[in-house]
């Protein structure tokens, strides 16, 4: 498909619109005025006259051939795009017959966008903004208000020189096949993990170093993947001492470690992390059915999920979360149902509810094994009855955030009992303090103490590169210690 921009820079947002309803249309850019016939495109222009500035829209695909125009006496840039992106939704929408629940938003966090418009405007205002310019659903704007609801006392814990730390274990037993992540399988790496391993408690010494220097207070650890459980209990404990013995811990209020795969979870693994200091895991199934976690590549079966759980309770963890995702290949409403049953007949404190992300570098994407457009009203109606039961059973939304290409253009929303809500989730989405991060991927975010100004260091991407590239991964590091120069001076 062709994208035509003419008279306007809005080509970003004018994309991820498109792919809500074309995830994996090829579209090429154009800035020159369209020919009078065109095929499989969208022509849009801006024209700004003395009094007024004039929008068009054409679109010219799947089967139709639509134009929209508007005039507006009053405008500003963004004002334009944002109507332009109206006008590209309604035909589009005209056109496939779907009307996407977020409407025009397009951005990975609503329910920051809600809670930074509430504070200046008001709910009232802030709602039905949502409502009549981004087109929003009731649905989806309950669900903002809901999480903005939760999100403002855990926010409210952090301070001017509070951060959190991640941790990146990029390793898996296994590839699953809707996984885009940067994770290596077991087999594949094992060579690479003893040297990983090593390097990584060595940046967690240097970064503590650094956060010690810059006065920050850590309030969350959380170990991610990959499968963290996937390396030895060896490991393991080796990278939670290195933790415990560099980073001040006096003051910190969460730490979680991913068991995720039920496979890899032993009695040894998750006394290690209970001995370390880790006050909550995740056991994440993802679906209940063996017929889908078999499709799916998921070397372990429903009966590994309860047994691995059951046993994390009988080693004391009192704060379990459990991941799903709703849109797996050949799931019915009616099978996540059954699924969402089974893991609330375990009294998990915690529940993520994920719709299925199709990237291009997973594997159910490059074989073509794609999930139709009508499958989004399967995955709707999943995560619909989803929050019917949890909510019913005291799991209620708490966060929630968007990845593009979602099967249904729908969102992943963690769901808690009271108490049991996940601080670094909240802190990440709504990028609340400083993510110092380590390990292979990881991407520390800086938060400006005294305003909104974030800026990024990434790690290298991949398990060889890290470790080939480990001294230039450090001196990249040393950008945190100048972030904070104008705040360790002021204290001094």
């Amino acid at each position: 498909m062709k994208l035509y921009l003419i008279g306007h820079s809005f080509q970003y947002e004018l994309e991820k619109l498109i792919r809500i309803f074309l995830p994996f249309e090829k579209i090429e850019f154009l800035r020159e005025p369209a020919p009078a016939l065109v095929e499989e495109a969208v022509v849009t222009a801006v024209q700004k006259e003395a009094d007024a500035t004039f929008l068009s829209v054409r679109l010219s695909a799947l089967g139709v051939d639509e134009s929209a125009r508007k005039m507006l006496t009053d405008s500003d840039e963004k004002t334009d795009e944002l109507e332009l992106a109206v006008l590209l939704y309604g035909l589009l929408v005209k056109a496939t017959g779907y009307c996407p629940p977020w409407g025009i938003l397009t951005g990975v966090r609503p329910a920051k966008l809600y809670a930074r418009l509430c504070r200046k405007e008001g709910r009232e205002k802030t709602e039905r903004y949502f409502s009549e310019k981004l087109l929003v659903s009731s649905e989806k704007i309950g669900l903002c208000r809901e999480t903005f609801d939760k999100e403002e006392s855990i926010i409210a814990l952090s301070g001017d020189k509070s951060f959190s730390l991640y941790l990146s274990i990029p390793f898996c037993p296994s590839r699953c096949s809707y996984c885009s992540f940067v994770s290596h399988s077991i087999a594949d790496a094992k060579r690479l993990i003893p040297d990983y391993v090593a390097l990584l408690c060595r940046e967690l010494a240097y970064t503590a170093q650094i956060a010690a220097d810059c006065g920050l207070q850590l309030e969350t650890v959380y170990i991610g993947g990959g499968t963290p459980t996937a390396i030895s209990a060896e490991q393991l404990d080796e990278i939670m001492k290195t933790v415990r013995r560099c980073f001040d811990l006096s003051v910190l209020r969460e730490y979680t470690v991913e068991a995720g795969r039920p496979d890899t979870v032993t009695a040894e693994k998750l006394k290690v992390i209970k001995e370390n200091g880790a006050t909550r895991i995740s056991i994440n199934p993802q679906t209940m059915s063996d017929e889908i976690l078999c499709k799916i590549g998921r070397k372990h079966t429903s009966r590994q999920t309860v047994d691995a759980f059951e046993l994390a309770r009988e080693i004391g963890f009192d704060n379990i979360n459990m991941d799903l995702i709703a849109g797996l290949p050949s799931d019915t409403p009616q099978q996540f149902d059954r699924t969402i049953k089974k893991v609330l007949a375990l009294y998990p404190e915690s529940v993520t509810v994920h719709a299925l992300s199709m990237k291009r570098s997973s594997t159910l994407s490059v074989t073509g094994q794609r999930p139709e457009f009508a499958e989004g009203q399967n995955a709707s109606l999943m995560v619909e009855n989803a929050r019917q039961l949890l909510c019913q059973n005291g799991i209620v939304p708490y966060y929630m955030y968007r990845q593009s290409k979602t099967v249904g253009n729908l969102e992943n929303v963690g769901y808690a009992k009271q108490g049991k809500e996940c601080l670094y989730n909240v802190y990440i989405m709504d990028e609340t303090h400083t993510i110092l991060a380590c390990g292979a991927s990881a991407v520390t975010k800086l938060r400006q103490p005294d305003g909104d100004r974030i800026e990024r260091i990434f790690n290298f991407k991949y398990p060889y590169e890290y470790i080939a590239r480990f001294e230039e991964l450090c001196q990249r590091k040393d950008a945190i210690k100048t972030f904070y120069e104008p705040y360790t001076s002021t204290d001094q």
